[in-house]
């Protein structure tokens, strides 16, 4: 199947009439050879690149993503009661067609009152993901449950999981394949050659996860975690079964940990790091965001951030939050040799966070019970 969006078609011109025809179909030989070796260069490393760092949905800002990052997130709210938010990503804008990602989710803790020192989280995420000229779109339900256990007055230990639905679904129209090459051109009527089974798929898709956090001071909060997805090992393929093709989803197992630490009354730091490998493919990115204190209060601060993932993209960031309320941008910088290509304009990501309380006495009672850095 030819890589979507990288059809090149050509015509071979007459013969020459005369020696300065010659030169001149000569040298455009040489120029299409050349726009030719650079395009097809191009399709295999977006191919590569697909391979390794596109095994499953993923966000530079992962932080701002907890429930697709860990289950055990799920509620895993020291200060507040419940938490909303949104994701976007759009990659590679330099190409014609961008690949767009998605998702909001939602978040809550439940039942303090039955549990001594504990509480559950409940919550839920609906994914979405667009990718290529075929359209090739994910779209995932989750619904997410996790336990949280104080450990004395310094710790916190989470488990969690979540069960979603997941749906994935391919535009074949929109593709040329080399069965429908007829010497001129590319016939959309003629046979494509290729044997799907579906073009709609769906399967069931299960993720667990372990936290561990730790808050020895009003000043300094650790947190770390490990999850893994796709349990369950979902089959996902849109063609027959028996073509041969191992269709299993791999496992994807991610790490991270994560910090807050109050340098002063008007600068908090928070370093993180995030690790991530599925089948063949690996991603580890490291780096800091910090908040600075605008109104003395802590109500108003700007965001700034530097992150790096490995052999792949410089991630600046900046971001606002004025109350609960938090926006925040970062562009992908790439570093890897596709950046001959498109222009270092990896990718594009913002996100919005809201977190609250369900009453005043809420908010109050959880600054007692679980001291995180604040200003």
């Amino acid at each position: 199947m030819r890589l979507p969006g990288l059809h090149i078609h050509f015509n071979v011109g007459a013969q020459t009439k005369s020696n300065s025809d010659s030169f001149l179909n000569g040298y455009k030989t040489h120029i299409i050879g050349h726009v030719l070796f650079r395009v097809v260069t191009l399709g295999v490393l977006l191919h590569i690149t697909l391979f390794i760092n596109a095994q499953d949905l993923h966000f530079s800002q992962f932080f701002n993503s907890p429930l697709t990052t860990n289950p055990a997130n799920t509620g895993f709210l020291p200060e507040n009661d419940y938490r909303l938010g949104a994701n976007y990503r759009q990659q590679w804008a330099s190409i014609p067609v961008q690949f767009k990602t998605m998702s909001i989710f939602g978040d809550a803790q439940a039942f303090r009152d039955r549990f001594e020192s504990g509480w559950m989280g409940l919550g839920g995420a609906i994914l979405r993901d667009v990718a290529g000229s075929g359209n090739l779109t994910s779209t995932k339900v989750y619904g997410s449950a996790a336990y949280h256990q104080m450990l004395g007055a310094t710790g916190l230990l989470s488990a969690g999981f979540n069960v979603g639905w997941a749906n994935k679904r391919i535009d074949v129209t929109k593709f040329t394949f080399d069965s429908q090459w007829n010497g001129k051109f590319f016939d959309a009527g003629a046979p494509s050659g290729e044997n799907f089974a579906a073009t709609n798929i769906n399967y069931l898709d299960v993720q667990v996860g372990l936290n561990y956090a730790y808050f020895p001071t009003d000043n300094l909060y650790f947190h770390t975690g490990v999850s893994v997805h796709h349990v369950n090992s979902p089959k996902e393929t849109f063609f027959n079964s028996a073509s041969g093709y191992n269709n299993a989803i791999a496992r994807r197992y991610i790490a991270f940990a994560d910090a807050i630490i109050k340098a002063n009354d008007r600068v908090i730091v928070s370093p993180a790091a995030y690790f991530t490998t599925q089948a063949k493919a690996k991603e580890l990115t490291l780096g800091l965001h910090a908040n600075y204190n605008l109104s003395g209060d802590g109500e108003t601060q700007v965001i700034g951030g530097l992150y790096y993932r490995g052999a792949d993209a410089v991630i600046p960031m900046i971001g606002f939050q004025w109350k609960s309320v938090r926006l925040m941008f970062s562009f992908d910088a790439t570093t890897s040799s596709l950046k001959n290509y498109n222009n270092m304009r990896g990718a594009s990501e913002f996100a919005l966070l809201y977190n609250g309380f369900y009453n005043q006495y809420n908010k109050s009672l959880r600054q007692m019970q679980c001291p995180t850095p604040r200003f």
